[in-house]
């Protein structure tokens, strides 16, 4: 059976990609801080005992070193290897350059690439020894082509991307795959807070006229981490409908 770590497990894309790998027959190690009803509720809904089993919540604050290995120390005690690592965890900030105070600046790169770089850190030996393994980093296409208002967070997500490529040169040999998927406007709560006028221009500059689903991302990186994409490393996929088109 094979085993999947995912980091920002209970929100709206997290949420999507637990649910589809536990459909896909892997045992979930779904990594949340504040939203575990949410993982309690996807496994409530759950429609067999067998696959309620697969799933496992644990909470870590990913702002902390401590708090993520203490997690993953649970998790090397219960299983022998790691197939999959989804880097999904994400916050953003919503502020000029000029009013981003360095702590704000210090959180959001420490949930969205530093806890990514000691997730990855912590699992590649075991993927190394056995030489199989995917990593998936979530960036977004604003780590690709920045958004105004949003320099902390396009900062880091472009970050994601160059780490994806970096790390997928130094562990092909290793027969491990690393890949980036760049998501464009996906309806989650992280988007909520645009306005129904600035939605609406949204989907006008969209050329498929609509946004993305969140369940489209957790399909992607299903593809993304199977057999059939075996030839696939180093990648950045972008998701947008055409947005950056």
């Amino acid at each position: 059976m094979k085993t999947a770590i995912v980091s920002g497990a209970s929100g709206g894309i997290g949420i999507k990609i637990v649910e589809r790998f536990i459909k896909d027959g892997y045992f979930v190690v779904a990594l949340y801080n504040k939203n575990g009803s949410a993982l309690d509720d996807l496994k409530d809904n759950l429609p067999t005992e067998e696959e309620k089993c697969r799933l496992i919540s644990l909470k870590a604050d990913l702002t902390s070193e401590k708090e993520i290995m203490f997690a993953l120390e649970k998790v090397f005690s219960s299983f022998k290897h790691i197939d999959v690592l989804v880097n999904n965890a994400g916050i953003d900030l919503y502020k000029l350059l000029t009013d981003t105070e360095t702590d704000e600046w210090d959180k959001v790169f420490a949930v969205n690439v530093r806890s990514a770089f000691i997730l990855t850190k912590a699992v590649l030996p075991k993927m190394i020894e056995r030489k199989s393994g995917n990593i998936v980093n979530v960036s977004s296409i604003w780590g690709k082509v920045g958004a105004s208002m949003e320099t902390a967070y396009s900062a880091s997500k472009a970050a994601l991307i160059g780490l994806t490529k970096a790390l997928a040169k130094e562990v092909a040999e290793s027969g491990i795959r690393v890949n980036c998927v760049c998501p464009g406007v996906i309806d989650t709560k992280m988007n909520s807070a645009f306005s129904k006028p600035e939605m609406d221009e949204i989907i006008e500059r969209t050329p498929l006229k609509r946004i993305g689903k969140p369940e489209e991302i957790a399909s992607l990186i299903s593809f993304i981490v199977s057999d059939s994409a075996s030839f696939i490393t180093g990648e950045t996929i972008t998701v947008d409908g055409g947005f950056t088109v």
